[in-house]
């Protein structure tokens, strides 16, 4: 029996992610909708649950493919770990220009970009998304290299 190599866990992890992406959910509350329901029959008509059952949970896509507004636009960088994951997400300032805030992980502060229109902010978080995922790749080939290396090598091939 061979042993598994824990980078070839690792990238088959990384490439599950990508072939498979987690889908963001929007948790509706039923209890509201069936009291909603309840005071507008017209709504009662579209409404198909009962107010005791479990929230319905739909899927949403993560970024609008054409956003109105700028303010909230958002991406995610890849990587198999949120702790590491680079985020860029638009915001409109109170002087109506636009930051971009980019984030590594869930708790680490902003390095703020900005001023700047929001046709530029929406190009920003594109291109730093896009360089982010090619610089990935490269990385992910770049081990995938090494491993085969190393299993080549292993094997008194060398």
């Amino acid at each position: 029996m061979s042993e598994i190599d824990p980078t070839d866990q690792a990238l088959a992890t990384i490439a599950s992610i990508f072939e498979h992406p987690e889908p963001t959910f929007v948790v509706r509350d039923t209890e509201t909708e069936a009291a909603v329901a309840d005071e507008h029959p017209a709504v009662a008509e579209h409404s198909t649950m009962d107010a005791h059952e479990h929230p319905v949970v739909e899927e949403q896509p993560l970024v609008p493919q054409h956003p109105a507004d700028a303010d909230g636009y958002s991406k995610v960088g890849p990587g198999p770990m949120v702790a590491i994951r680079l985020k860029w997400t638009v915001h409109r300032g109170d002087d109506g220009q636009y930051y971009v805030h980019e984030t590594i992980g869930e708790q680490s502060a902003p390095v703020v970009s900005g001023p700047m229109t929001s046709e530029a902010a929406v190009h920003f978080v594109d291109e730093h998304e896009d360089e982010a995922n090619r610089r990935f790749e490269l990385l992910r080939s770049e081990i995938a290299g090494r491993s085969s290396l190393a299993d080549y090598e292993r094997k008194g091939e060398a």
